[in-house]
């Protein structure tokens, strides 16, 4: 092969890979990024640790055997890598620490170890006791998302968004079971919301929704929901009425639990996942919409109501889990200047969720008692990047994610092809919501083919 054939290979392969790089990231990654990246990441990986302080000095004994062989002295170690795996998003690097190496010290050093080994972004997670993943990012994939082709779909396990380290970011009802989820006007919570219900609407679960915007997000959904309130008069009497099928619901259960000396205690159930299937009322998923709607009140006769409501959303919060009922807020605010109970409410809310905010205080509202840093990160989010929101939990920790792009049509298809699945609750048959039939579509008939002679 000629030097100008063999230049202009070379020139075109170039060409491509910066084309990639820049129109399709995710292809570049997989074809040419994995292999760049590993080098990197194998060749810098001790004088990078060196550099950010994340090494050990040798201990008394080698520089001992050192001395007595008149050798120069050891140089620091860093932590053992145990593996490094790519992904199709990134790298996974888990490391041994050392005697003496914290957990801590290396989720300080992301940004530091993001710039030494030339990467999108990293993570720093602790595995158990000793050991630490860095799960690198090669691209930014939150830019333009694209959620794996095979995603695990079991139970209410709902896959919702997808994470700044590259994972699916699932909304886990049975493990966190009451959620809030805040953002400014055109930040994407109504994507995430509308998202949500289009996950949900092929599970079998009983969805309730709150829509004190007159039903503009909630009402074009409505084939696939069991009770819809468009109202806050409909809103207090909807969520008495499933404090009552929650009390019904507690009466099964201990109806059900069958505790007697031969029973064993494998048997013995608190909630209605123990019971047995002919027995287990259907679980229910509550959406409130604009929650800010519910708290206001501008006369006597709307401050009773407003009482009746937040009464029922603070008992269905506290006790609802048990009884399969889960609740998901929505709203732009969510304050003390609400009124009373609003911070008794909010912290029955593990899941959080927020969006771009208009202020700091907004991101306190979600965050500020449960992560500082989760409050500044929620500050930073662009407003070009709708969509984008701040993920955390009462245990401190979060991340970025953002949902993929979901159309009203998208969703209103999918509670439409799934309106079969629709149960019936007599508790909640009166805010059934009534609509008319599906109009059927009609196929024109074959036109006959002209007669030959």
């Amino acid at each position: 092969m000629s030097r100008e054939l063999l230049a202009a290979l070379l020139l075109v392969l170039v060409a491509v890979a910066l084309v990639l790089r820049w129109q399709r990231p995710a292809w570049y990654w997989m074809s040419f990024g994995i292999v760049f990246a590993m080098i990197r990441v194998t060749f810098r990986y001790a004088s990078v640790m060196d550099a950010c302080g994340l090494t050990v000095p040798p201990s008394r004994l080698r520089l001992a055997l050192a001395r007595m062989a008149n050798r120069p002295a050891p140089e620091s170690r860093p932590p053992r890598v145990l593996r490094l795996r790519p992904t199709r998003t990134g790298l996974v690097l888990r490391l041994k620490l050392r005697p003496g190496q914290d957990a801590f010290d290396f989720a300080a050093s992301t940004d530091r170890l993001r710039h030494s080994f030339s990467m999108q972004g990293i993570v720093s997670r602790e595995i158990k006791s000793g050991v630490v993943e860095l799960r690198m990012t090669g691209y930014d994939v939150l830019k333009r998302v694209q959620m794996p082709a095979k995603v695990v779909r079991e139970g209410l396990r709902i896959p919702v968004a997808l994470r700044e380290d590259g994972e699916i970011h699932y909304r886990d009802y049975e493990e966190v079971p009451h959620a809030l989820n805040l953002g400014a006007t055109k930040s994407g919570k109504s994507v995430y919301q509308r998202h949500l219900v289009k996950e949900l609407a092929p599970r079998h679960v009983a969805l309730v929704g709150i829509d004190c915007k007159q039903g503009v997000e909630l009402a074009p959904l409505a084939r696939r929901f069991t009770a819809l309130a468009d109202n806050p008069d409909d809103a207090a009497d909807l969520l008495e009425a499933l404090v009552v099928r929650m009390g019904a619901i507690y009466q099964v259960i201990r109806r059900e639990q069958r505790i007697s000396a031969d029973t064993e205690d494998a048997e013995i159930t608190a909630d209605i996942w123990g019971l047995p299937e002919d027995l287990r009322p259907v679980p229910i998923v509550l959406v409130v919409d604009e929650v800010a709607e519910l708290a206001l009140f501008a006369n006597t006769a709307e401050k009773k109501r407003r009482e009746r409501i937040i009464t029922a959303l603070v008992r269905l919060v506290q006790l609802g889990r048990a009884a399969g009922i889960y609740v998901e807020i929505c709203g732009q605010r969510f304050g003390a200047e609400l009124g009373d109970g609003i911070t008794m409410l909010r912290a029955q809310l593990t899941g959080r969720v927020s969006h771009r905010v208009n202020d700091e205080a907004s991101a306190k509202m979600a965050f500020g008692d449960i992560s500082p840093d989760a409050v500044l990160a929620t500050t930073q989010i662009p407003t070009e990047r709708p969509g984008m929101a701040i993920a955390g939990d009462s245990t401190g920790g979060w991340i970025r994610i953002r949902t993929p792009f979901t159309t009203m049509r998208q969703a209103v298809s999918a509670c439409n092809t799934n309106a079969h699945r629709t149960p019936v609750i007599a508790e909640l048959a009166a805010f059934r919501p009534v609509l008319p039939d599906l109009a059927p579509v009609e196929i024109p008939a074959p036109t006959a083919a002209p007669a030959t002679a």
